[in-house]
């Protein structure tokens, strides 16, 4: 009967904040409809001139090629590479593509003519993947067999056939929402009520230490709940994009996570004193474990070392999980090991929650 009184006491501290509410409604909405068009890894718009030293029919053809793909911003040609170079420093173009003078004799007689791609290194992803689409359109060009050989492969999508990059981020982005929501608020929470010296009113009642963060944990687990809604909403009714899996398993999911994360917002916020002590402690476990967990690139391509950090990184098995769920179509018995896992880990910084929280009666 005390933890109703008290969960009812959260709630009603919340609705009285003139900021959280409209925090807790604002902030997935902002989310859902701003980031899956910012956060888009890959690369177009790459800027590309060429210098023809040859001027002839087949020349121009490998000019008509890159002028016709999607990729790149065909800037012109240039007279000179020293023209393009310039060009380049000015950050007006990305690559340089340079037709040698024989092209035209060498595709004739049979040979394969050298063509030279130079790239912005500045920029080592936008220069790497723009000189790789343009080394591919020029092998095409000059090597025949290797046009006819692609031509034959066919490539089959299982998951994401139209490789819209939405579907692959939009579950990422249930991680950064739940992460921030359910991690930031519980830490604010106690050191919001340690600042206004009501925590002492607690702290001389006979409430039990679980009791009291138990009412610190509900709210929250509520919270998720309802965030993880308004998320699926979003993504289903702005970008017509579905779970392929079982809805009950996103929300299990999500629960798991939040368990994770509202406790580690209490345990920080037991041992902080000021509201800048939790916020920078939260921030700095919060960043670790979000450029750790795999959601922007793959674990596996890590260092050994940061590879590791990923067994112990409750985010890791969550974004693995609710991939597998809302892309792959994955059931229980494909999750199943990061639900353990989440639900091990989440379990023991709940204990730690409550055993950090010192109450002075």
């Amino acid at each position: 009967m005390t933890l109703k009184y008290l969960i009812q006491k959260e709630f009603t501290q919340i609705r009285r904040n003139a900021f959280l509410p409209r925090l807790i409604v604002a902030f997935p909405i902002i989310i859902m409809c701003v980031m899956p068009w910012v956060m888009n890894m890959e690369v177009k718009n790459v800027k590309v001139a060429v210098v023809d030293n040859d001027r002839s029919t087949l020349s121009q053809q490998l000019i008509h090629s890159i002028e016709v793909s999607n990729y790149f911003i065909f800037t012109g040609q240039k007279p000179t590479y020293q023209a393009a170079l310039k060009e380049i420093e000015k950050t007006q173009t990305d690559v340089v593509v340079v037709i040698p003078q024989d092209y035209s004799r060498d595709m004739t007689n049979g040979q394969q003519p050298q063509v030279l791609i130079a790239a912005n290194a500045v920029n080592g992803t936008k220069g790497s993947i723009g000189s790789a689409y343009l080394s591919q359109i020029v092998t095409a060009q000059v090597n025949p067999d290797v046009a006819a050989m692609q031509s034959r492969v066919s490539t089959l999508f299982l998951y994401n056939k139209h490789l819209n990059f939405k579907l692959f981020m939009i579950p990422a982005l249930f991680a950064i929402v739940m992460m921030l929501m359910t991690g930031f608020l519980p830490a604010l929470n106690i050191v919001g009520e340690k600042e206004a010296g009501t925590i002492e009113q607690i702290n001389v009642t006979p409430v039990s230490k679980w009791s009291f963060i138990l009412a610190k944990l509900i709210p929250y687990w509520i919270i998720a709940l309802f965030v993880i809604t308004v998320c699926l909403l979003l993504a289903w009714g702005v970008y017509g994009i579905t779970s392929k899996g079982p809805v009950a398993l996103i929300y299990l999911l999500a629960l798991l996570l939040a368990l994770f994360f509202s406790s580690l917002g209490l345990i920080v916020s037991n041992y902080s004193d000021t509201m800048q002590q939790a916020i920078f402690v939260m921030w700095f476990f919060v960043v670790l474990m979000l450029l750790l967990s795999g959601l922007f690139t793959p674990t596996r391509s890590m260092p050994s070392w940061a590879y590791a950090t990923t067994y112990v990184n409750p985010m890791s098995y969550f974004v693995d999980a609710i991939r597998t769920v809302f892309v792959r179509g994955g059931g229980l018995s494909s999750i199943w090991h990061q639900v353990l896992t989440l639900l091990g880990i989440g379990s023991v910084m709940a204990v730690w929650a409550v055993v950090s929280y010192k109450k002075n009666s």
